[in-house]
């Protein structure tokens, strides 16, 4: 019997701990989510089923300590030649069972790869925020407030408007920030988090990088106040709100580099952004297909298997083609993370246009063929028992996030044709 590890995997170049890792993840979501997860849709505003299960992941086996170095009590993948693969492999596992669990997981590392990253760790607010999450078997969560009203995802279209649309702004007085805006959006967000990373600008309306800056701000802090979750089409399990920042202060050294510096790592947060969003549409997938195919070898039409039809099999064929080239692809891409040395620095333009590249052709592969599966099942793709709808939900909302296709398309292109003006 095939199953989903009978797609490839670039073996030659997998962590050592890959395996390991992956099962342990594979173990967890069999005991903690698949079997809740028809659940999680009116569980997005308490948690009451989710929150275990994150307990679980995040803090029992203590997968959100894991980019802090070793000495601060996490697992150092910060400074791993792995960082990229490994983190697929887990972003692919948590997805598999739900992509909106995978979504908030990815993320409470988002804005830490500002600081725990190799070759750019700021060792000292490493220092000040493992604690968070390192001391303790709850689970602890990270956002990267970035999305406003005014411009959406305009913030993340650095080569045009140069963080020109920016309207949270950080003052200095003396030795604190002052910052003051208001955010929207943000994974983690909703009453869950305990640490913001804040894309703010120095100089309201510049274009400037030196006036782009990136300042962390713990979610108790005097003058944060999070709203309530929205209720969305699906992923459930991430949470997003409204944040307000108001006359908020923090210390001078909660910036995560400095001028300039924030603006270039912040270009790496987008490179994870576009390989997670590849691995959890790659994890998606992988449900779908194993969901599809317990039904097409059960269902019989003219005393056959659904699947023993010739115009059935090729669209089946068309879905595994696509899983396995999503898989390869994701993986590329992860191993080009873990070698700057061969195909750059994360920050670097070419390595965000390529992964913008990648993302949005598999998010478009995958809504494809969900429809496409959900045709083959008629009336039971759409019914929940099976799950494929939700993952037609979940991965309709990957589909959008970052941009969408068309931030995408114009970074792609931007690079590839040296357009000016996009």
């Amino acid at each position: 019997m095939r199953t989903i590890d009978d797609f490839t995997r670039p073996l030659e170049y997998l962590s050592p701990l890959d395996d390991p890792l992956g099962m342990i993840v594979r173990e967890w979501a069999e005991t903690y989510v698949i079997p809740n997860r028809r659940r999680f849709d009116e569980d997005w505003k308490d948690h009451r089923l989710i929150e275990p299960a994150f307990k679980r992941l995040m803090g029992e086996l203590g997968l959100q300590r894991v980019l802090f170095p070793e000495d601060l009590g996490g697992w150092g993948l910060g400074r791993s030649n792995y960082a990229g693969t490994s983190s697929y492999r887990l972003f692919e596992e948590v997805a598999r069972a739900d992509s909106g669990m995978a979504v908030a997981f990815g993320v409470v590392f988002w804005p830490l790869v500002m600081i725990c990253m190799e070759p750019h760790v700021n060792r000292e607010l490493c220092e000040e925020f493992a604690p968070i999450f390192c001391s303790t078997p709850e689970p602890r969560f990270a956002a990267n407030a970035m999305t406003e009203p005014q411009g959406g995802a305009d913030i993340e279209n650095m080569e045009i408007v140069k963080g020109s649309t920016i309207q949270t702004t950080a003052v200095l007085d003396g030795d604190e920030w002052v910052i003051n805006g208001h955010k929207l959006w943000p994974t983690n967000s909703g009453g869950v988090c305990n640490l913001f990373g804040v894309v703010c600008t120095t100089n309201p309306g510049s274009e400037d990088p030196n006036d782009f800056a990136f300042i962390f701000v713990p979610a108790d802090t005097p003058g944060v106040t999070q709203g309530p979750p929205y209720e969305k089409a699906g992923m459930a399990a991430d949470k997003n709100g409204d944040i307000w920042f108001e006359n908020v202060r923090v210390p001078k050294h909660y910036r995560a580099h400095g001028p300039g510096l924030d603006l270039m790592y912040f270009k790496e947060v987008i490179t994870f952004g576009n390989l997670g969003s590849i691995a959890f549409v790659g994890g998606s997938m992988m449900n779908v297909y194993e969901r599809l195919y317990q039904f097409v070898n059960q269902e019989t039409y003219r005393g056959k298997p659904l699947k023993e039809h010739d115009a059935v099999a090729g669209v089946l064929a068309d879905i595994a083609k696509d899983i396995e080239i999503i898989r390869i692809v994701g993986y590329q891409y992860a191993r080009m993370i873990d070698r700057p040395d061969l195909y750059g620095p994360r920050w670097g333009e070419e390595m965000v246009a390529k992964g913008r590249a990648y993302k949005y052709w598999a998010c478009d592969r995958a809504m494809e063929d969900v429809g496409k599966a959900m045709n083959l099942m008629s009336l039971y793709g759409a019914d929940r028992d099976w799950d494929v709808e939700k993952h037609w939900r979940d991965l309709k909302i990957v589909q959008l996030w970052m941009g969408g296709k068309q931030l995408c398309q114009a970074e792609v292109a931007r690079w590839f044709f040296e357009c000016q003006t996009l």
